[in-house]
């Protein structure tokens, strides 16, 4: 491999690995606090890319800026969370809490086959794209190599902001320090004073916001067709499990592992591009079950 395509293999990787740790940290951050692992969470992400890219073609459609582009982003990601994830928790996943997991997976899978059923209502089956911030903030050379701002900028730069934000709030908000007491003991945190179904809500309304961004986000470099909310959560899942379910550190550094290793392969093997990240995952699980950074009946988030 010459050096350009190194390059380009580690620009790709930090890209996607960027976009696959939203999506993974808000699953992570649901099962760190409610203990449930959401199947219906690759349906935020698809909700959130299609609504984004619909509010980017009225925009379109308008004349508007596209310097405007990064708030339709922002905005489908807030209206997705917050409806969806409040309509979940309240009317669905309010009603599992006490239930075995068999049974809140079959039920939030019920949930996404549901969310894939509306989606096909709603837009149908053609591709949606819109790439109006991509064009607007152009391109840069690096090395040789020239790369979308975007790709470049953007997507690593709202993923950290995002992980520095998420551990700030954790360990300085009254809060954040609520959600982190709920995580650890829901029953004693309850004794305590603290809202335990308010504290759900918000992680899960906050969860599902994470999705939704991260959808949003891939909008205008992916595009949007059914089913591609089912590849997001596999491959969230893969991260999920491979960091240890509820690790928010260990997240970042699986998703970036996992998006190096998938781009990579894409410039070597090809053929192996699928195979990659769950090959990633079984022999992690194989030496160390609870996953890379967990540590085995630990409730962390």
């Amino acid at each position: 491999m010459n050096q350009e395509l190194f390059l380009l293999a580690v620009l790709d990787g930090i890209s996607y690995a960027a976009l696959l740790f939203l999506v993974a940290l808000g699953m992570t951050l649901v099962f760190g606090v409610m203990r449930i692992l959401n199947m219906a969470h690759g349906s935020l992400y698809a909700f959130g890319g299609y609504f984004a890219a619909t509010l980017g073609l009225w925009a379109a459609a308008r004349g508007l800026s596209p310097a405007w582009s990064f708030l339709w982003l922002v905005l489908a990601a807030l209206v997705i969370g917050a409806v969806l994830g409040s309509v979940m928790e309240v009317l669905l996943l309010r009603r599992l809490y006490e239930k075995e997991q068999i049974l809140q997976l079959l039920v939030t899978f019920a949930a996404f086959m549901i969310f894939e059923d509306l989606q096909r209502m709603i837009w149908g089956a053609q591709p949606y794209f819109v790439s109006d911030i991509v064009s607007y903030l152009g391109v840069a050379e690096i090395l040789g190599i020239t790369y979308t701002r975007y790709q470049l900028m953007v997507l690593p730069g709202v993923a950290l902001v995002v992980f520095v934000g998420l551990r700030w709030f954790l360990r300085s908000s009254r809060t954040g320090r609520q959600i982190v007491a709920v995580a650890h003991h829901r029953e004693v945190a309850t004794a305590m004073g603290i809202d335990a179904k308010r504290i759900c809500l918000l992680t899960f309304v906050a969860g599902s916001m994470l999705g939704a961004l991260g959808g949003a986000l891939a909008s205008p470099t992916t595009s949007l067709v059914p089913g591609v909310g089912a590849e997001m959560i596999v491959l969230s899942f893969a991260v999920v499990a491979t960091a240890g379910l509820g690790q928010i550190e260990g997240t970042l550094v699986t998703a970036l592992l996992i998006g190096l290793a998938r781009s990579f392969s894409v410039y070597l093997q090809p053929e192996l591009e699928v195979l990659v990240p769950y090959l990633i995952m079984v022999l992690v699980l194989l030496f160390r079950p609870q996953g890379l950074f967990s540590v085995a009946q630990a409730r962390r988030v």
